[in-house]
């Protein structure tokens, strides 16, 4: 285990609850806050009516 590695765990068994992931706990924080913002950008107009375009497309295919 590295000295960080050490940290973490001391932090958690100091505050009372040990976080079994360990480090990557932190790289899962990390993962999930990217990943937040990521979808609360807005999708662009242009991408917005391809893909208005690409579901017509499919809907009269599988009508017709």
């Amino acid at each position: 285990m590295s000295d960080d590695e050490k940290g973490v765990a001391d932090a958690g068994k100091a505050s009372g609850r040990v976080d079994p992931l360990g480090t990557n706990s932190e790289i899962g924080r990390k993962l999930r806050q990217y990943y937040d913002e990521l979808v609360s950008d807005d999708v662009p107009d242009r991408f917005a009516q391809l893909l208005s375009q690409l579901e017509g497309a499919e809907t009269s295919r599988k009508e017709g």
